[in-house]
């Protein structure tokens, strides 16, 4: 079975070492195969410093042959050398190349899915980047390879799937960016990728309000009537199995959880506190909507904990499992 492709991410961030962690643990636990995508020498300093052996390949292909002795790194040179815990926008373009590579592979069929470590934006940014962030730019390469997306953005770990239909915005913004077509749309994707990817025949979509007690019946706020509402209605007309708007304070126990597959939520918090709160360290980052498979840690670079031995690979690990499960034949 061909490999997953995961990338260096910001190199002056935990992700050479926890990719370096995961390897091990998929090693000793035989997991599926992946390869590094990155620059050589910057994962050569790691591999030094931690003790744990990489090997360089030219080709994916060459990844099984590898994988039971060292981690498998394909060279994306950096051109720059990394300072932990100090990102640069000297290293900009070859975190910038390691996502374009792993993509490329991937539409290419060498590897299976891509899974991305952590980006820092702002290095990113000062050196040109012009995108939001890596979902935005995933969207952007698949566009530029003749596939119209709409990326959609899903927070998962063992107990909870939630979507933000706004995402990095300012929370003032979010009532003026809200619509029902925006939810509607957000929702589609959601039970296109839910039915073919992961295998639930029927999804069922819990969608939240926006206000405090979505609205109460407008007495706090006029878009859960307005807005919220007439999605809803679309959807269960379109024949897929919604509910809502519903109070967000009330849909995350676990006896609301059993009654959904997934739950869309109107702001990026209020989608991430309860999947972070219900498992931190195992959360997956899943972007929907793409014509291939993506998944990263839900976390970010840590640059307070390189080079410190305290980073865990417990959310790379797991989105290496969700890639993995994504990609395999469904029974």
């Amino acid at each position: 079975m061909l490999p997953l492709a995961l990338t260096i991410g910001e190199p002056a961030g935990i992700g050479p070492e926890i990719a370096l962690l995961a390897w091990q643990v998929a090693k000793s636990k035989h997991l599926a195969p992946f390869v590094l995508i990155g620059d050589h020498q910057i994962m050569a300093l790691a591999s030094a410093a931690m003790g744990i052996p990489i090997a360089a390949v030219s080709n994916p292909t060459a990844t099984s042959e590898k994988f039971e002795t060292a981690l498998p790194v394909v060279d994306v040179p950096m051109k720059a050398t990394a300072t932990l815990g100090a990102p640069s926008s000297a290293t900009a373009q070859g975190v910038i190349a390691a996502i374009d590579t792993a993509v490329a592979f991937t539409l290419a069929g060498k590897t299976r899915a891509v899974v991305t470590n952590p980006i820092q934006k702002s290095a990113l940014t000062s050196g040109g980047f012009a995108h939001p962030g890596h979902t935005e730019y995933l969207a952007h390469l698949a566009q530029r390879s003749g596939h119209p997306v709409t990326p959609v953005m899903m927070l998962a770990n063992d107990l909870l799937r939630a979507i933000p239909v706004t995402v990095h915005i300012a929370l003032a913004d979010v009532p003026k960016q809200l619509t029902s077509e925006r939810i509607v749309t957000t929702a589609r994707i959601a039970h296109h990728d839910l039915k073919a990817r992961f295998g639930i025949a029927q999804p069922r979509l819990a969608i939240s309000g926006l206000n405090p007690h979505a609205g109460e019946a407008g007495t706090m706020g006029g878009e859960d009537i307005a807005v919220v509402e007439p999605a809803v209605a679309q959807l269960i007309d379109e024949g897929i199995d919604a509910i809502g708007p519903l109070p967000a304070d009330t849909m995350f126990h676990e006896e609301a959880r059993a009654g959904y597959d997934v739950a869309l939520c109107m702001y990026h918090d209020q989608a991430l506190i309860p999947v972070k709160t219900l498992g931190f360290h195992d959360g997956v980052n899943i972007t929907l909507g793409l014509p291939f498979v993506r998944t990263s840690p839900d976390h970010g670079t840590a640059l307070t904990l390189a080079g410190t031995g305290k980073a865990r690979p417990d959310s790379l690990i797991a989105a290496l499992r969700m890639a993995d499960q994504l990609t395999s034949p469904k029974p």
